[in-house]
């Protein structure tokens, strides 16, 4: 999926999901906005690029890309909710549901969900076809075990045990320990999920090694961490304006969020000592699997976004001294 560039990935996000003529006006005005609004839409990506280096076929990479975005646009308008966060804006627009209303926000979300699961199975039955050397009997029990994993792990991290229980934990924080263990509990089921689905379903597909798939594991868990720290600093540092979508909500609902919960400076020496684990972990892979070098790359632009907000922090705690 090399030719795959920013245009053709948002061409996708609709073509996925056509909407029939008779579609009712207000379902179909709130997933046009939706699927018009993207984000930076950078899981397909990663997930196009790992399918190269695990020379899985292009077409399946877009549906598993498409797919997961999918799930995460699902969740973002479930998680600006009034019954969940209560946000107003997201990618600098007022909410799906303060447009569309809250029931026509939850149908595109169920829409997302109901097709991401239909590519997803498309895209792992496509590819546990490839990537076998042997023939007969043993391909075939080949294809069946990478399709079962795939879908074991798919199931892990979007079911009750992942995504759900990291949400519904966020819900009820306020009746939970509100320190650091149980703060990056809950970002492990509501933001590591997804990376760990675009970094290791992938590698689980094309026959990654065992020792491959753990440090896969091991990278999609620092950086989740670590945008889930820097989206923290972001919400207590930074204004809507700067940051595209409501803020300081984590204080206002009494949810988790690192940077109340230890404090900017030890956030910020958590977001630190998590990027260098991550990139200590990276050169492993790439050293077994030279073709996801890309996400070297990937790496210095979370440094980069990570360098502006400790910045910002560095900034509002000199002003604040003075």
């Amino acid at each position: 999926m090399t030719h795959v560039n920013q245009r053709n990935l948002k061409n996708a996000l609709a073509d996925y999901l056509p909407l029939p003529a008779d579609t009712e006006p207000h379902l179909k005005a709130a997933l046009e906005h939706v699927l018009g609004n993207p984000g930076s839409l950078v899981r397909p990506e990663i997930v196009g690029k790992m399918f190269a280096a695990y020379a899985l076929p292009d077409a399946h990479a877009t549906e598993l890309g498409i797919a997961l975005e999918y799930f995460h646009t699902a969740s973002l308008l479930f998680d600006d909710l009034p019954c969940m966060d209560d946000a107003q804006q997201r990618r600098g627009e007022p909410c799906t549901h303060l447009q569309f209303g809250e029931a026509h926000a939850i149908l595109a979300a169920l829409a997302l969900i109901n097709k991401a699961y239909a590519l997803t199975w498309r895209a792992i039955a496509g590819c546990a076809q490839t990537g076998c050397a042997q023939t007969g009997c043993a391909q075939t029990r080949c294809e069946q075990n990478r399709q079962q994993t795939a879908m074991a792990y798919l199931d892990q991290y979007l079911g009750v045990g992942g995504l759900l229980n990291g949400q519904s934990m966020d819900l009820n924080y306020a009746s939970l320990s509100h320190d650091q263990q149980t703060t990056e509990r809950i970002a492990m089921g509501k933001t590591v999920s997804l990376i760990r689905l675009t970094l290791v379903l992938p590698g689980i597909l094309g026959g990654a090694s065992a020792a491959e798939l753990q440090l896969l594991e091991r990278v999609a868990i620092c950086w989740g961490l670590s945008y889930q720290i820097v989206d923290d600093l972001k919400d207590v540092l930074h204004t809507p304006a700067e940051s595209g979508k409501t803020g300081s909500r984590d204080a206002s609902l009494g949810r988790p969020n690192i940077a109340l919960t230890v404090g900017v400076p030890n956030a910020v020496e958590r977001l630190t000592r998590l990027i260098d684990i991550g990139d200590r972990m990276l050169e492993r892979v790439v050293r077994l699997r030279p073709g996801i070098a890309f996400l070297q790359q990937l790496r210095s632009q979370l440094n980069s976004e990570a360098d502006d907000i400790i910045a910002n922090a560095c900034e509002k705690s000199v002003r604040g001294a003075a």
